[in-house]
């Protein structure tokens, strides 16, 4: 189960940045989502409502998604290699592609980019509403753009380059278990009254599995906007400077070398379930941000993806090597 990870990973990576992840094929994040509102229910009727209980509560939600994220790919794995070699190979392969999410974060981008250039900011605004967290029904059409050139930054690392990291070091049992932190994260982990306590492990748990690698994808961008002619210079500047300016630990690592690759401000105050959040902003605005910025910035996107995929099936082999 360890010998083929290197491969696998590279064939996934290409057939991700081919296919994408087509509506019809269930995607196993939906599986671990269910099971994420599934727990939270039974949980929530099972402990008092008080900041204790619900702490336990949400602790118990992350032991039980961790172990079943990545026991059932295990399992899977473990059959596919025992019946026969190749069939373990097709299975780890078909796993490595459906984790990350290189195309589909372009394409769902574009989808941003093609409203604006047509000058329907409603439809701008929804369709940023369908990749990001904020409130978007009042956001101009600067304000769409610099969502979209947001989440294009940060789910670099936690969408493409953090899941990779983890196959070449784990292999898909602990990508699996990555993406059901992450997961986790993304239905829990929000500083309200709801989830303030019951989430709050998911959110720590989060940020320690993201710390290693936000900092390399944040290293991969840097070399990209290098490799592609853009302001590599001053996206290192900003990535130094700016690269704590988020509550987050690990958001703007990305989010910094984005902004100043691309010679614009990001960030700044936003409006999540109607409440005003003052943040801090990123980069210097060099130049007003334009809605090109969000086809340029999956440029980055996909070059430090690919430089991402070749690391890590070089780090795998190596491993490999060492091991064997």
């Amino acid at each position: 189960m360890i010998k083929w990870t290197a491969l696998a990973l590279v064939l996934g990576f290409l057939i991700d940045l081919i296919a994408g992840d087509p509506r019809w094929l269930y995607h196993p994040v939906r599986i671990i989502g269910n099971g994420i509102s599934f727990f939270e229910k039974k949980l929530r009727s099972r402990f008092p409502t008080t900041p204790k209980g619900e702490q336990h509560a949400g602790m118990i939600l992350v032991i039980l998604i961790c172990t079943g994220s990545a026991l059932l790919p295990f399992l899977i794995l473990y059959a596919g290699y025992h019946i026969h070699t190749i069939l373990g190979i097709v299975l780890e392969t078909f796993f490595c592609y459906q984790m990350p999410a290189t195309k589909s974060l372009k394409d769902e981008s574009m989808r941003v980019y093609e409203e604006l250039k047509k000058g329907d900011l409603e439809g701008a605004r929804y369709a940023v509403s369908m990749i990001v967290g904020r409130d978007t029904q009042s956001l101009t059409a600067e304000g769409v753009t610099k969502a979209a050139v947001e989440t294009v930054a940060e789910n670099t690392s936690d969408g493409i380059i953090a899941p990779l990291f983890y196959m070449a070091i784990g292999g898909p049992v602990l990508m699996f278990f990555y993406k059901g932190v992450n997961t986790m994260d993304s239905m829990v982990g929000y500083k309200n009254d709801k989830y303030l306590h019951f989430g709050r492990y998911a959110a720590k748990l989060d940020d320690v599995v993201n710390y290693i690698p936000a900092r390399i994808s944040a290293w991969l961008m840097i070399a990209g906007a290098y490799l592609l002619g853009m302001d590599g210079k001053n996206g290192k500047k900003i990535y130094l400077r700016d690269r704590y300016n988020h509550a987050s630990p690990n958001s703007a690592q990305t989010e910094a070398v984005m902004a100043g690759a691309l010679d614009i401000q990001l960030a700044g105050n936003a409006y999540y379930f109607g409440k005003l959040y003052e943040k801090p902003t990123i980069g210097d605005s060099l130049r007003k941000i334009e809605a090109e910025d969000i086809r340029r910035a999956n440029r980055l996107l996909y070059v430090s993806a690919a430089l991402g995929a070749l690391l890590f099936a070089a780090v795998r082999t190596g491993i490999l090597c060492l091991i064997g």
